[in-house]
């Protein structure tokens, strides 16, 4: 899994749909918080992710500072990461971030 997409070097901060962010906390237990410190923990997986024709999107696997495994699909608007939609890791994403991680 690669790492960091060039363009997510040069990211600010984060802009958040409040649509998204209320979506994520109701079906996924996921704050903005949470979804935030997956980039600033280590390891952290990117990826490209399935993407719509207007925009690219990427996929992040990581922790929260609590040890909580999380995906965090996003895309980057100007120098701003846009969380679409943050969830509990998989089993599949369990394996591979952590297959990711030994190596």
């Amino acid at each position: 899994m690669p790492e960091y997409p060039d363009e997510l070097a040069d990211c600010t901060g984060f802009q958040w749909d409040p649509g998204n962010s209320e979506k994520n906390w109701e079906q996924h237990g996921v704050t903005q918080g949470e979804a935030e410190q997956v980039f600033f923990n280590r390891p952290v997986r990117v990826a490209p992710a399935k993407h719509t024709r207007r925009e690219r999107r990427y996929a992040a696997l990581g922790q929260t500072s609590g040890g909580r495994l999380l995906t965090v699909v996003f895309t980057i608007r100007g120098t701003l990461i846009r969380p679409i939609t943050v969830r509990d890791m998989s089993r599949r994403e369990r394996r591979l971030y952590e297959r990711e991680e030994e190596s």
